[in-house]
């Protein structure tokens, strides 16, 4: 008996560390099971919560886990690869995201000219081969195995090598438009990203035309350290001629390829012809008319203080002969007296020169041509 009351006891205590699944709350909880998440609306019990803090909060989040588990083994379940698994439903909470919206992919050169010129796709994928009498793909899965049925035979043109295979060439031609078409997009590719790239020349054919052979001078005599300045010109080489293909074209207008935004332009045109409105800013015209009536008076009123009374000064004229005159001659007469009242007689004008001498002091005369 003891050993069984020893092992109930055990048992007891091993059952003490497992809570049961069961939990009891006052009000139900919201389920997102599709997030995996659950929204507890029950109150708080803030004694402990002040008191036993974290205790209280694991508590919780246990109890709140397990309804949730409880929730998800109550969906129907299914065995995939020897492991029961469940689908969750769609969820019924909006999160945001954690990243930004991704940017729509740029257009390439053929998808803007498609765009501008409303160009829409309308090739099938199967059509009708009356070589092989069947359906065939024209382009994707299974268009090399057809073309290899239906050119089980090559004819060798006229101008070729009889010798030649030409099985092999073709293999080699659609090799350089892979590599072609591979270019493309890889400009394509740097163009949507904004990344210049370098000039790589031309790409290698086996009889180049007179534009490849001038564009390859061209490129060959720029790529020097001077740009190609310094470089002996061929005969009859115009300077600085670029070849026609280099040359950038002018872009068209995009109202050629959209009638909405030509039709708004020339209605605007008809409108300003109709409508004749002047196309004068009246209010800034009276405005500047103003400023310029108030900046006259304004130099009229400087002009009147600057020309009141003043006193007369007669300067010296200079004589024909290049000489002075008496400067003494018509001083005559009573003189002002040096309070600036006049001694007598009729008040003259100071004239402009040297000082009468005192008593005593030597005159000096300018020297200058003795009058006749």
């Amino acid at each position: 008996m003891d050993i069984v009351a020893k092992v109930l006891e055990k048992a007891a205590k091993e059952a003490e560390k497992y809570k049961p699944i069961t939990v009891n709350k006052p009000l139900d909880l919201e389920y997102d099971l599709g997030n995996l998440i659950t929204v507890d609306k029950n109150d708080l019990d803030h004694k402990r919560l002040r008191e036993d803090n974290d205790n209280y909060l694991k508590e919780l989040a246990r109890d709140n886990t397990q309804l949730i588990i409880n929730k998800i083994w109550q969906l129907p379940t299914e065995k995939v690869d020897e492991v029961y698994a469940v689908k969750l439903p769609p969820s019924t909470f909006a999160l945001p995201r954690e990243k930004r919206i991704p940017k729509p992919k740029a257009l390439t050169k053929w998808q803007e000219y498609a765009k501008e010129k409303g160009i829409k796709k309308k090739k099938d994928k199967l059509v009708w081969d009356d070589v092989v009498q069947k359906w065939v793909p024209t382009y994707g899965y299974k268009r090399a195995s057809v073309q290899r049925d239906k050119d089980w035979v090559l004819e060798v043109p006229q101008n070729a090598d009889p010798y030649e295979d030409q099985f092999s060439k073709r293999v080699e031609e659609k090799k350089e438009r892979v590599a072609k078409n591979e270019l493309k997009r890889l400009r394509n590719l740097a163009r949507s990203k904004n990344i210049k790239v370098p000039n790589i020349g031309l790409l290698p054919v086996e009889n180049p035309s007179s534009t490849h052979l001038n564009i390859a001078s061209h490129l060959a005599k720029t790529s020097t350290a001077s740009l190609g300045k310094f470089q002996p010109k061929l005969p009859k080489e115009k300077p600085d001629a670029k070849p026609p293909s280099m040359i950038k074209k002018r872009k068209a207008d995009s109202q050629v390829y959209n009638p909405g935004l030509e039709k708004k332009a020339h209605m605007s045109i008809v409108d300003n012809i109709l409508n004749k409105k002047p196309k004068l800013d009246v209010e800034k015209a009276v405005n500047t008319e103003l400023y310029n009536q108030d900046q006259e008076r304004s130099e009229e009123k400087k002009t009147q203080k600057k020309g009141g009374k003043k006193r007369t000064t007669f300067q010296q004229s200079k004589r024909k002969g290049g000489g002075k005159g008496n400067k003494f001659k018509g001083e005559g007469g009573k003189k002002k007296s040096a309070f600036g009242g006049a001694s007598g007689g009729k008040m003259k004008a100071k004239k402009s020169g040297p000082k009468s001498a005192g008593k005593g002091q030597r005159i000096h005369k300018p020297k200058g041509r003795k009058r006749r």
